[in-house]
């Protein structure tokens, strides 16, 4: 695992209740500066495979990725990393509907000034509006999973939706499905057509 692994693993002890010196022994020893808070490892997947494609390794420029598991524990995460902690500069992806509970979560951890980008529906409902359904359906059968979603669209639950919505509900459908897709479907991406949260935090970096 890298170091910066080590500090992932560190933190999510911490905010679980554990003790707090390995976080700041690894934070102080790594340098991180930036924690990118995000509700799920599908978005942390998404993060990585951008920051890829142009060339960054956020891990040697002091960012932590970091999945919190949930997006009720952003005021968790944020007392321990943001000012009333490490002092970190906090920053990540939120959805829309959600945007009221991150800033009383981060009012509450005296970060109320931390950057946040906000996503229509979720990460994914971006990145299916990016690429298109005909694309995505396209990756989709690359990727061999074309019978499970042949199967899953005839559902009857799937009646009278979009078929943007049915791909979004897809990618939620089988463990590890989320993660894997959110490299995938930022990998095939035109670097004119990132959404823009995505880009917005990349480029915040």
């Amino acid at each position: 695992m890298s170091d910066m692994g080590l500090f992932r693993e560190a933190v999510t002890a911490w905010a679980a209740g554990g003790p707090g010196e390995p976080a700041q022994e690894l934070a102080s020893r790594l340098k991180v500066r930036t924690a990118v808070l995000l509700e799920g490892p599908s978005d942390a997947a998404a993060v990585s495979a951008l920051a890829a494609s142009r060339g960054r390794d956020l891990a040697a420029e002091g960012v932590c990725v970091l999945s919190m598991g949930g997006a009720m524990s952003v005021g968790r995460f944020a007392r321990l990393l943001g000012p009333p902690g490490l002092g970190l500069r906090l920053t990540g992806l939120c959805d829309e509907a959600e945007r009221s509970y991150y800033a009383r979560g981060l009012e509450r951890a005296s970060a109320a000034e931390q950057e946040f980008f906000v996503c229509a529906a979720d990460l994914e409902d971006e990145l299916i509006r990016a690429l298109g359904v005909t694309r995505v359906e396209e990756l989709v059968r690359a990727e061999g999973d074309v019978r499970a979603l042949q199967t899953f669209l005839r559902q009857p639950a799937q009646r009278g939706r979009t078929a943007q919505q049915q791909l979004r509900r897809f990618l939620g459908t089988k463990k590890g499905r989320k993660i894997h897709y959110g490299r995938v479907l930022v990998e095939a991406l035109d670097p004119d057509r990132v959404p823009t949260p995505l880009d917005g935090l990349l480029t915040s970096l």
